[in-house]
């Protein structure tokens, strides 16, 4: 949380992300982060399909995950009966590359976060498709696991639990902890700028089985509902509406899903970690949104202590986005805005973002991503941890 001390200097906490392949192999790595004033360091324990950069390590320049998977030893007891079970890491030179990372940065003095992506697995969901998201389209979106499944939960509150258990981590940070819908930047995507915002917030709503069957159980005509998801996001969709009543039926029946993750998911990390202190989320003030921010349900501050919102582009809206949040959270829990110092962002505007988000109210900043930075954006890691401090004035005006 924000502290003020007898000075009044507002402190905001900086917390910065990493992978545990930026942090084995590269003996600096500790120091460099150190050196720009960071305290505690969020580092995957799972996480999706990535192509990464490593523009600092002495031993590589770009790392390949070739799937989604779990950075710590699979174990064959944890998973067994288990219809979804990730892969190991196979591309790291590491038994535990999670477990390994974080006790070097803790030996070297650093807090460590676990940061664990949930519902996002393209290999899973294309080996169970039964088991991913699907449009009324039926279109299935393979990289989407709905949290509508009993085995999707199963494998969430497994992946987190395992990716906490047996390591020096006091903070929990869950990705991907709901919905994903239609964004997905990956696989050379070719949909960007073809539908607008509210088409695709349709195109996200999930209609497999199990979804239909949730909005029948609340009193919805599902196969009516999916007909008129499509007719609104036909070719010639033009005046064509979704029933209100419809749709406010469908988010609770999401957030509905989304709530019983989460406290399965919050309730195993505790069980395996019991000395973890802090459980944040990410997700976004607008409770429709999806994707690896998905929306805010209404008890999602009452369950855990931070919520992380994505605020990386250098504009007002994201501004915007931090004071949503802010009322949002209500004080519940503490609310901070996820900020990159990689492009498109620029020295002019990465300062005065981060300002405009503390003076929003936010609590926490935190920062993407100590390993993909260079040498270039090093200055920008460095400001986001110097930028959260301020001067109050008698009136409490920040100076």
């Amino acid at each position: 949380m924000t502290q003020i001390d007898a000075g009044g200097t507002r402190t905001i906490p900086v917390v910065a992300y990493a992978y545990p392949w930026d942090v084995i192999g590269d003996p600096d790595f500790a120091d460099r982060a150190r050196g720009l004033g960071v305290s505690k360091i969020a580092l995957a324990a799972a996480y999706h399909t990535t192509r990464a950069a490593t523009p600092l390590h002495p031993g590589h320049r770009i790392v390949e995950a070739r799937s989604a998977a779990l950075y710590r030893p699979v174990r064959p007891e944890a998973w067994d009966g288990a219809r979804l079970v990730p892969p190991a890491a196979t591309w790291v030179d590491a038994e535990d590359p999670y477990g390994e990372a974080a006790a070097i940065l803790t030996e070297a003095g650093f807090e460590v976060a676990a940061w664990i992506v949930l519902t996002h697995s393209t290999r899973l969901g294309e080996a169970n498709p039964g088991l991913a998201v699907v449009s009324c389209w039926d279109e299935p979106y393979p990289y989407a696991l709905c949290t509508r499944h009993e085995d999707v939960r199963r494998y969430a509150e497994t992946l987190a639990a395992e990716a906490v258990r047996d390591t020096p981590t006091s903070t929990a940070i869950l990705e991907a902890c709901g919905q994903l819908g239609f964004g997905h930047g990956g696989h050379h995507e070719k949909t960007d700028g073809a539908y607008d915002a509210a088409t695709q917030e349709l195109l996200s709503i999930c209609c497999c089985p199990a979804c239909r069957a949730d909005w029948t159980d609340r009193g919805l005509d599902a196969e009516a509902t999916v007909a008129a998801l499509r007719a609104a996001t036909g070719a010639a969709a033009s005046g064509q509406t979704v029933d209100p009543k419809a749709l406010d039926t469908i988010l609770e029946s999401r957030h509905a899903a989304t709530d019983e993750l989460r406290r399965r998911v919050i309730a195993a990390v505790r069980e395996a970690a019991p000395d973890i202190v802090e459980i944040a989320v990410h997700a976004q003030p607008d409770p429709w949104a999806t994707g690896a921010s998905p929306g805010l349900t209404p008890t999602t501050a009452d369950d855990v202590d931070l919520v992380v919102s994505f605020c990386w582009p250098t504009t007002e809206a994201s501004v915007e986005t931090g004071r949503r949040l802010v009322e949002a959270v209500d004080g519940k829990a503490a609310a901070a805005a996820y900020v990159t110092v990689l492009p498109p962002t620029t020295d002019d505007a990465f300062g005065g973002h981060v300002r405009a988000l503390v003076d929003a109210g936010i609590d926490q900043i935190h920062l993407y991503h100590l390993g993909l930075a260079g040498a270039d954006r090093q200055h920008l890691l460095a400001e986001a941890t110097e930028v959260p401090h301020h001067r109050r004035d008698e009136d409490g005006q920040t100076v």
